[in-house]
């Protein structure tokens, strides 16, 4: 092969591996054109979001204060009287009746003397049959006859204070309730200071809590509360009942007490309890979720759906809840709100609602 023949086969090599590296780079330049339009086109499309459809709801004003549950009756069982115990007829931590025995004294010296008076009164009853009779006979002047009838009078007292002397041997269930652990054994001595056991009736219960002195005026009888304790799987409900006629000097706060039922045993007496009071109710209040709403340096606004197109408007704003803004001015019931995508969203821009929301 000649010389020439071989430049002319280098260079035809050469040609060839230019139009090999070339063809990679027009496939991808041809790519990215096709791949272009198809995002402008994406770009200008409808914008996909949700919405809430504004309708007038309820709105409670509250506050969150502490408080303590208390059984709504309780009390130490002691007794009237000295003496040692003959009989314990309770166990701990049952439930007992109104007026069931729980405790029995010693009551055998009370019980002679009840037998003495009544042998008294027979004595004194026969007495008072004959000197009638005589009476009526005119054998004996009246002053004879009420002489006998005042015996027998005095008698019938004499039996009436034994047997109130024995009742106070006899310590009796003052209410239905829970009794609690006992600190007395049978054949033990008790005096009126000796705490034998105490007694709770625990259902309902009542919360006691204060609030501050600012919030009198809007705290009455009827009001509505939630309440939580710990232990407890779901939050609980009361109504205030009662509401301490006067403001504590010096923490200048209102005392308060609510009362709520309590029939599955879940809320125990003593626990700190988590108060929620409602102050006042609106049932007209309009509501949007909290992520709608926009702040700015004067006031906040609000994304409207208009005939399909993204529109502003300024808001008032009230008061806030976990989930949702009260909103005073600017929105009317039936508005559509945008809640999604109010970051990407300009005055203007189309829309595609794809899901209502609901609070």
């Amino acid at each position: 092969m000649t010389t020439r023949a071989k430049r002319i086969t280098i260079g035809l090599i050469c040609v060839a591996v230019l139009v090999l590296l070339a063809i990679p780079k027009i496939t991808s330049t041809s790519g990215n054109s096709a791949a272009a339009p198809s995002r402008r086109a994406g770009a200008g499309g409808p914008l996909a979001v949700k919405a809430y459809v504004v309708a007038p709801s309820t709105l409670d004003d509250r506050i969150i204060v502490t408080g303590t549950v208390s059984p709504n009756e309780q009390v130490d069982l002691q007794s009237e009287v000295p003496g040692k115990i003959t009989r314990i007829l309770f166990k701990e931590g049952t439930v007992v009746k109104k007026g069931a025995l729980l405790v029995k004294i010693n009551d055998a010296d009370l019980r002679a003397q009840l037998q003495r008076a009544i042998y008294r009164k027979e004595l004194a009853e026969a007495k008072e049959s004959r000197q009638r009779i005589l009476r009526e006979k005119q054998a004996i002047s009246q002053a004879e006859y009420d002489i006998a009838l005042n015996e027998l009078h005095t008698s019938d007292a004499e039996i009436d204070l034994i047997r109130a002397q024995i009742e106070k041997t006899e310590i009796r269930a003052p209410f239905a309730g829970v009794i609690g652990l006992r600190y007395v054994s049978e054949g033990g001595y008790v005096s009126p200071t000796t705490r034998i056991a105490s007694l709770h009736s625990v259902n309902p219960v009542k919360i006691d809590f204060s609030v501050p002195e600012k919030y009198y005026s809007l705290v009455r009888r009827g009001s509505r509360i939630t309440f939580s304790v710990q232990g407890a799987e779901r939050k609980q409900t009361g109504t205030v009942y009662a509401v301490e006629p006067r403001i504590d000097q010096t923490t200048r706060t209102l005392q308060v007490r609510a009362i709520s039922e309590n029939s599955d045993g879940e809320i125990f007496p003593g626990a700190f309890a988590e108060v929620s009071l409602v102050l006042k109710s609106d049932g007209d209040a309009l509501l949007v979720p909290a992520e709608a709403v926009v702040p700015e340096l004067e006031g906040a606004s609000v994304f409207v759906s208009k005939d399909g197109k993204a529109e502003v408007r300024k808001v008032g704003v009230g008061a806030r809840t976990e989930k949702s803004v009260q909103i005073t001015a600017g929105l009317a019931p039936g508005d559509t709100v945008i809640t999604t995508g109010i970051l990407q969203m300009r005055p203007g821009s189309s829309l595609k609602i794809t899901e209502y929301q609901q609070l």
